[in-house]
């Protein structure tokens, strides 16, 4: 089989031993193509660039970043992604069943390619453009900025400078006075909100090994689920928090919460522009965000059984 493996060099969990055990790994009964990237969207190019070129597989080695640029290359192709997991938290590759590790991850890439495990995967859409696990709208995506502006920190102090941007986040006056509208395309509606998460599988996230299940419903396989608070205040912030750690349902249907499955068109809307995230990458904040169901967008290397 034809595979290219595309590598992030600056991900946080990327090293040049592992890098050559995958390498020799994946080479040893396919024929591989190995790429870096050297700036901002490069894997997207390099991808639409190998699949138009035959390849059959893109293995994309890095974090969630660099499996985003990977996906928006490969849409509504025949090529088929496999994530290896290379940055601090590997969303996506852990949802849908790869080890953290990127060693075991590749030998189980190789296992359900010899078993012809491939799937294909429902994508969302943010503005046009393709996310694999979720959006975060808001104060979430305020504190994704804040840990982005220090790359250094993230890759070495991991969760706990999460945590600390989240705190900072959460006392900013800024940050605190944002507010938008939520509508989903069937009526349901959200006249306020200061967080909301569009998520195209579960968890939204990992603290390390233990994941916050916002709605345990999503999967490859089915429509969005949209989940949002109409305050960021303690009285519901910490609560959300909490249930995403131990409810096996996720965030409930109450006041100041809502959690809507089967969501397959949603608009955001605000007088002033508001910050939003796309699987973990901040981009410019916008007046209107419109957010979709992409079916049967993305062929997908699965974990056999």
């Amino acid at each position: 089989m034809r595979l290219a493996l595309v590598v992030n060099p600056v991900a946080s969990a990327v090293t040049a031993r592992t890098r050559v055990v995958i390498q020799k790994a994946l080479a040893a009964d396919h024929e591989l193509k190995i790429f870096e990237t050297s700036r901002r969207h490069h894997a997207t190019r390099l991808a639409h660039q190998l699949q138009r070129g035959g390849v059959e597989v893109i293995i994309a080695f890095g974090g969630d970043g660099t499996v985003n640029e990977v996906a928006n290359g490969l849409v509504h192709t025949g090529t088929a992604l496999a994530p290896i997991p290379g940055g601090s938290t590997n969303v996506f590759a852990r949802a849908i069943g790869y080890p953290n590790d990127a060693v075991e991850a590749t030998g189980l890439i190789l296992e359900s390619l010899e078993r012809g495990s491939i799937m294909s995967a429902a994508l969302g859409s943010a503005n046009g453009r393709a996310f694999v696990f979720h959006v975060g709208i808001g104060f979430d995506a305020a504190v994704v900025d804040r840990v982005e502006r220090r790359g250094p920190l993230k890759r070495y102090a991991g969760q706990a400078w999460f945590a600390w941007s989240a705190v900072r986040a959460w006392v900013s006056p800024e940050i605190r006075a944002i507010r938008f509208s939520v509508r989903a395309d069937d009526g349901r509606t959200l006249d306020r909100a200061q967080i909301a998460v569009a998520l195209n599988v579960n968890p939204y996230t990992f603290l390390g090994n233990q994941p916050f299940d916002l709605a345990p419903e999503v999967n490859l396989a089915t429509p969005l689920s949209v989940v949002a608070l109409r305050s960021i205040g303690v009285a519901h912030l910490v609560p959300a928090a909490i249930l995403s750690l131990r409810s096996r349902t996720g965030l409930p249907n109450r006041a100041g919460m809502v959690h809507w499955p089967e969501v397959y068109g949603v608009t955001l809307w605000s007088d002033q522009a508001f910050p939003f995230q796309i699987d973990g990458e901040p981009h410019d904040p916008v007046t209107t965000l419109r957010l979709e169901h992409m079916a049967n967008a993305l062929r997908v290397v699965v974990p056999t059984d």
